[in-house]
């Protein structure tokens, strides 16, 4: 999948687009240092969504991401 169709199946949001996070093909493990408190807020927003930290993390990072390659 596109890196645009998969902004548009975000955006659209009738789609679960987490279920194509693993299409891209290159990834690379990297490690964050959260303090206890963001994780735990994170662990509280994920489970109130139904997605795991990682998830969310992953796809706040893609927006934020998107967002500011439109402002460039």
């Amino acid at each position: 999948m596109k890196a645009e169709d998969f902004d548009k199946k975000f955006d659209e949001g009738k789609e679960d687009i987490l279920n194509h996070v693993g299409e891209f093909k290159k990834t690379k493990r990297v490690n964050i240092d959260f303090p206890q408190k963001v994780v735990e807020d994170l662990d509280q927003i994920a489970g109130r969504i139904g997605i795991s930290r990682q998830s969310l993390v992953k796809m706040w990072i893609h927006e934020k991401i998107n967002n500011e390659k439109k402002t460039v």
